[in-house]
């Protein structure tokens, strides 16, 4: 049975088979969610990102867990928000949908996401929890190992914002 869930807490203190990092396009660390993914997992991390020469928008990369409680960690970075004229609905998407794809490739069945590109990026949440909603049943329908996927909210406006989307 495939599952969705949305809660309040630490992505970093998540037990998944993967976690996404809502990672910038150098994957090198950054802040909020991205630096704290980096901090948590050690600096295995860092080098092991280095090698993989950054990562384009709405695209995804993965690498190993290190010191988190995930066996991996996706990378992926979502747009930054210009006014909704640059395509960044769709890059959105993709981010949610590549990493998914990751996730089922390397057979993960539990994958954890943050709120992707509502921080420092400026996506609108009430939009961002719509397309990420709405991609993740999109992929649930057809994947082939991932069974649970859970939003990790890190406020409870960003936790409200989700649950609006999934009542309706």
């Amino acid at each position: 049975m495939k599952s969705f869930d949305i809660i309040l807490g630490d992505i970093t203190k998540i037990k998944a088979d993967a976690i996404v990092n809502a990672a910038n396009t150098t994957l090198l660390g950054g802040g909020g969610v991205d630096g704290a993914i980096h901090r948590a997992a050690g600096p295995e991390l860092l080098t092991e990102c280095w090698a993989l020469h950054g990562c384009a928008t709405g695209e995804a990369k993965i690498t190993k867990g290190y010191r988190l409680p995930a066996k991996y960690v996706i990378h992926t970075p979502g747009p930054i928000w210009q006014g909704g004229t640059h395509h960044e609905a769709d890059l959105l998407k993709n981010s949610y949908m590549n990493s998914l794809g990751l996730a089922d490739a390397h057979r993960c069945r539990t994958v954890a996401f943050p709120s992707i590109s509502t921080g420092v990026y400026h996506f609108p949440l009430d939009q961002a929890s719509g397309i990420a909603i709405h991609a993740i049943r999109e992929f649930l329908a057809y994947s082939l190992y991932v069974e649970k996927v859970t939003m990790v909210c890190f406020d409870e406006v960003t936790k409200a914002a989700y649950e609006k989307v999934l009542e309706k």
